[in-house]
């Protein structure tokens, strides 16, 4: 079950939007210095940077990290002609080359992919835990990481992060899951596939249902100061028959991963089949409404290192 596709990751943007709370939001623009250095733990396809822009933070350095190498590369070529379509000053500088290894040796010197205003930003092929837990990730005022905190060991994330950022930076955690997953309308199985699927996403090393509510615990036995902690559920619903955006695509992708994850989960659920194609029907016919719980968090770490 990867989540590394653009079109997926494109398609869930108008569900984070909804999803992320503004109170957290706002708390963190006015914790922010006017030109961050910003690094991103699984940036996808980039959409962060025209997100801070429409936020006010057009100015400082950016820097993007994730795995799949078809990602970063959509990110460069998609993220500056949308943010010039939104009327965004951008100037593209040679792109980086992305085909050398180990990506993740790279320092953090070399010279961004394209300006945004005053905002120089640079996407990179690596593994984001691991380029946070080097040496020269080091000074950052905010370290982003989106829908990510749930797919890595979190007390390895927490003391990366803390790693990474100069005394007193900040870390926002939105889009966080928490351990829900909900269909409607309601159907017999839904309990032993919600059981099944979180069973089988438990298994996997360093994977946790419940990350939202453990990193709410673990940051809150940190030295620094859990600022901000609010809910960010994704909420999926049908208007007369459809879905807004790519949505529809973006509910069959949740469905595909509960498709290939219970047949393999520790927890057996009867009548499995009957019940995806149902939801599959359901969602064909625009009646399925899909919700996923999650909390977004913002931390500020130790003003003393």
């Amino acid at each position: 079950m990867t989540h590394a596709r653009p079109r997926y990751l494109e398609s869930k943007r108008s569900v984070d939007d909804r999803a992320l709370s503004r109170s957290v939001r706002d708390r963190l623009l006015a914790e922010l210095p006017s030109d961050p250095r910003v690094f991103e733990a699984g940036c996808g396809t980039g959409v962060t940077v025209p997100r801070l822009c429409s936020w006010g933070v057009d100015a400082g350095r950016y820097r993007g990290v994730d795995t799949d190498q078809r990602i970063t590369a959509f990110a460069r070529a998609v993220r500056p002609r949308e943010l010039r379509r939104a009327g965004y000053a951008v100037d593209s500088a040679p792109a980086a080359d992305d085909t050398s290894a180990p990506h993740a040796a790279r320092d953090g010197n070399d010279g961004p992919d394209f300006t945004v205003a005053d905002l120089s930003v640079r996407f990179e092929t690596g593994d984001a835990l691991a380029t946070l837990e080097s040496p020269s990730t080091t000074d950052y005022d905010l370290v982003v990481a989106q829908a990510f905190a749930d797919l890595v060991s979190l007390p390895r994330l927490v003391s990366a992060v803390e790693s990474a950022l100069r005394p007193g930076g900040l870390a926002y955690v939105p889009i966080t899951f928490d351990g829900g997953t909900i269909f409607q309308p309601d159907h017999p199985a839904d309990d032993a596939v919600e059981r099944a699927y979180h069973a089988a996403i438990d298994a996997r090393p360093g994977r946790d249902t419940r990350a939202g509510r453990h990193l709410v615990d673990l940051l809150g036995r940190r030295d620094g100061d859990l600022l901000a902690v609010d809910g960010s559920d994704w909420i999926v619903r049908p208007h007369s028959g459809g879905y807004p955006a790519d949505e529809r695509y973006f509910v069959s992708r949740i469905l595909a991963f509960v498709a290939d994850a219970v047949p393999a989960a520790p927890v057996d659920v009867p009548n499995f089949e009957e019940w995806l194609a149902t939801r599959r029907a359901q969602l064909a016919a625009g009646t399925l409404t899909y919700v996923a719980h999650q909390y977004d968090l913002l931390y500020r770490s130790p003003e003393q290192p």
